[in-house]
């Protein structure tokens, strides 16, 4: 393969992650990550933004061979999610904001703790759209992040949602006021990605100020 596994004494540039990042089918199956892989790969997810610092996502990680072939089944049969060193089921807390919100803040001075925390409750109370969109938002942010930190440490991934999010949930027992937002598989690929199928040009897509 043309993008060689990344050692601990080389580094990748932003840049470089975000360009050679691909969506990943063909995974070594006898690969895995280790504990420390893995728990450096979480530390970094975990400092991905949030609306109000309310941290709504929730990480499943699937190690557990009949359930990753269980959740294959519900996933359109997709040969990564079982063949991958780790799936990533990125789930949304939809009533994080309403948890011992202090917590949040618990670091920042009085005066911030004192403005922001009860914000937390007026923002969210009774505004079930704030608290889907932004839980889901979070999670998409924290997927970019878990991807480019991926790369960056020499391995490739996919983001997926084209599973059956009722099915997933049961078997995940998500709690009722959880939601699984979507995948990040990650692990060694041994099939580059087909190459990228086409670009919109930049003045399709980038608007200054307001459609015209």
């Amino acid at each position: 393969m043309k993008e060689a596994h990344i050692s601990e004494t080389q580094s990748m540039s932003v840049t470089q992650a975000i360009v050679s990042r691909r969506s990943v089918k063909h995974f070594d199956t006898m690969h895995k990550l280790s504990e420390q892989e893995i728990a450096k790969l979480m530390s970094l997810a975990m400092l991905s933004p949030t609306a109000f610092n309310v941290q709504h996502w929730r990480f499943v990680l699937v190690t557990d061979p009949v359930l990753r072939q269980q959740i294959r089944t519900v996933s359109w049969n997709q040969a990564q999610v079982e063949e991958a060193s780790l799936l990533i089921v990125l789930t949304a807390d939809l009533q994080a904001w309403a948890k011992q919100p202090q917590r949040y803040w618990a670091n920042a001075p009085k005066l911030v703790q004192d403005y922001l925390v009860p914000a937390i409750g007026h923002y969210y109370e009774n505004n079930e759209r704030a608290q889907r969109d932004e839980a889901m938002r979070s999670c998409g942010i924290a997927a970019q992040t878990i991807m480019l930190a991926a790369k960056e440490m020499g391995y490739d991934t996919c983001p997926m949602d084209g599973f059956d999010f009722d099915a997933v949930a049961k078997l995940l027992n998500l709690p009722a006021d959880h939601t699984p937002a979507m995948f990040v598989v990650v692990g060694k690929a041994i099939k580059e990605a087909q190459a990228r199928a086409g670009q919109l040009p930049m003045d399709e897509v980038v608007i200054y100020n307001k459609f015209a």
